[in-house]
C-alpha cells in the first residue's frame, strides 16, 4: 500500500553505506514525514538563469519540500547529487514516461535518493487494448523484482499517452501485479482533460494504490492552460479540479506522500505562487 505509508528506508540506507561508498555512489535518502502532503515541482519547471545548486536553494526557499526529474541526460546528476547534499532538498523520484528502459530508471532514483519511477504505459495504436496490457505488463514484471529490490515504486500515471482510459481500468492494471511496488501517479488535471471522468472519481477508484499526485488544473485562471480547459467540467478555487471531493477521497486513505506541481514554470514570484497555490488546494 502507498498512501499515507512510508516504507522504512533507514535501516536499509544504513545497512548498505558501506556498499555505496565503496562503490563510490552517493545515496541521499528522502527523509520521511507524517501528517502534511509534501509539495514539489517538476525541476525543470525552474527557469531562473542559475545554477543547478542554487535552484535547489530557491526551491527550499519558497517552500518547496523536494523535486522530481526526468531520466535522460539533460541534467548531470553529479550536479544534481552535489544540489542535494548541499541543501538537503530530496529529489523524491524521476520522470522516466514512456520509456521501456525501466531498469535504468530505478538505480537513478535509488542513486538520488528517490523513492518511485514515474511511468507511462503508452498506447500503441497498432495494437489491441489487450495486447497493450499484455506489453506493458510484460515490461513491468520483468523489472518488479529490481524495483523491489531497490525499495523504489513504479507509478503509472495517467495521461493522453496512455491506453488505460479510465480510473477502473488503471486500477485493474496496477491490481494485476500484486505488488506493493507497483501504484498509480495521480495526475488531478488528466482526469479531466483525456477522459470523462471526473478527478475525485479517480481519487475514488484509485484509493490506496495512489503513491504519489500531479497538481494541475488546466482551468485555472492563473496556473492553468485555458486552452485546454474543458467545457462542461465546474470545480473549486475557480477551476475544473472539484478539489474538496478530491481532499475528501484522499483523507479517506490517509494520504500525506509527494504532490508536484506540472504546470508552466517560471522565476522565483511565479514558483512561489505556485507554491501558495498548492497549499490552498491541498488544504495545508
Amino acid at each position: 500500500m502507498f498512501a499515507g505509508h512510508q516504507l522504512n528506508r533507514r535501516s536499509f540506507f544504513a545497512a548498505s553505506a558501506g556498499a555505496f561508498a565503496a562503490a563510490q555512489t552517493p545515496s541521499f535518502a528522502v527523509q520521511p514525514q507524517k501528517k502534511k502532503i509534501r509539495k514539489a515541482v517538476k525541476f525543470q519547471m525552474v527557469t531562473e538563469k542559475i545554477g543547478t545548486v542554487d535552484k535547489f536553494k530557491l526551491l527550499k526557499d519558497v517552500g518547496y519540500d523536494g523535486t522530481e526529474i526526468p531520466v535522460g541526460d539533460k541534467y548531470d546528476r553529479r550536479e544534481i547529487a552535489k544540489a542535494i547534499e548541499t541543501t538537503g532538498l530530496p529529489v523524491h523520484g524521476v520522470i522516466n514516461a514512456a520509456s521501456p528502459d525501466l531498469r535504468r530508471a530505478i538505480d537513478l532514483a535509488k542513486h538520488l535518493g528517490g523513492d518511485s519511477v514515474l511511468v507511462v504505459a503508452g498506447e500503441n495504436e497498432k495494437q489491441t487494448y489487450q495486447q497493450n496490457f499484455q506489453a506493458w505488463q510484460g515490461l513491468i514484471r520483468g523489472v518488479v523484482k529490481h524495483a523491489e529490490k531497490n525499495e523504489v515504486k513504479l507509478l503509472i500515471e495517467n495521461v493522453r499517452a496512455t491506453f488505460l482510459k479510465t480510473a477502473e481500468e488503471m486500477a485493474r492494471f496496477v491490481d494485476s501485479f500484486q505488488s506493493p511496488y507497483v501504484g498509480a501517479y495521480f495526475d488531478t488535471g488528466n482526469t479531466i482533460t483525456w477522459t470523462q471522468q471526473t478527478a475525485h472519481h479517480w481519487a475514488q477508484v484509485l484509493g490506496k494504490r495512489i503513491g504519489k499526485l500531479d497538481i494541475k488544473d488546466r482551468g485555472h485562471a492563473e496556473f492553468g492552460d485555458l486552452k485546454l480547459r474543458s467545457k462542461t467540467a465546474v470545480g473549486t478555487d475557480g477551476g475544473e479540479v472539484h478539489w474538496q471531493s478530491v481532499r475528501a477521497e484522499l483523507a479517506k486513505v490517509d494520504f500525506n506522500g509527494w504532490a508536484t506541481a506540472e504546470v508552466k514554470g517560471g522565476d522565483r514570484k511565479r514558483l512561489e505562487g505556485i507554491a501558495a497555490w498548492m497549499d490552498q488546494v491541498l488544504g495545508q
